[in-house]
């Protein structure tokens, strides 16, 4: 019965983060939809990051660190790395058993560790479970901001920037795959969100992370 509680429930969230992705995919596409999100974003964000214009780059970079700050958090509310971590190291001693079980050609052995790998996947399934939930707060919450940020770059006058290469790239131009814009934004973005992951990952050992977690903590169901 625990076993048909367990897998109902993941259904649901499952289909509850599909739905949410959905929705917020049709938004991003339809662009009168994406374009009145944008405009009433840039009420709050021209103000605090958007510099009237004059500082695209900045305003690419603040926008980044936002994004991958409110990414970073929603995920490690989630995630529980202590468990993971047991995850790891059960996983690793479970390989390195049946290594050396091989090596020695235990059948026997391999036989009764080969019937214990579906409860071991089935446990790491469970501990990496968390980090699908932060999904659909990056939809609801990340996706937005990066339509501002593409309607900000849209209305933009000022469409150069300096590099050490370079005295003038322009923002919108492609020299590989995506604009420079976008690879700035990139950029910045991977190298801050592995700082801020590896802080929140450090503070959420502790006991005070913990405390906040349980009160902050949503339900999804």
């Amino acid at each position: 019965m625990k076993k048909i509680d367990d897998k109902a429930k993941q259904g649901s969230q499952l289909l509850t983060m599909m739905l949410v992705m959905f929705v917020m995919m049709f938004i991003f596409a339809d662009p009168n939809i994406s374009a009145l999100i944008a405009v009433t974003l840039d009420s709050a964000f021209y103000p605090l990051i958007g510099f009237e214009g004059s500082c695209p780059v900045l305003t690419i970079i603040l926008a980044g660190i936002l994004v991958v700050s409110l990414s970073s958090f929603f995920n490690n509310l989630f995630a529980d790395w202590k468990k993971m971590g047991e995850m790891q190291e059960m996983s690793r001693a479970f390989q390195k058993e049946v290594t050396a079980a091989r090596k020695e050609g235990n059948t026997n052995r391999v036989n009764k560790l080969m019937k214990m790998q579906p409860e071991i996947m089935k446990k790491q399934t469970e501990a990496q479970s968390g980090m699908m939930k932060p999904m659909i707060f990056l939809f609801i919450f990340i996706v937005p901001i990066f339509m501002w940020l593409r309607y900000f770059i849209g209305g933009l006058s000022y469409y150069y920037f300096t590099v050490p290469w370079a005295n003038g790239v322009l923002l919108y131009y492609k020299p590989f795959l995506m604009q420079s814009w976008l690879w700035v934004y990139m950029m910045f973005s991977m190298v801050m969100g592995q700082v801020i992951r590896q802080g929140l990952k450090w503070i959420s050992w502790s006991d005070w992370w913990q405390n906040i977690k349980k009160k902050v903590k949503p339900s999804i169901k």
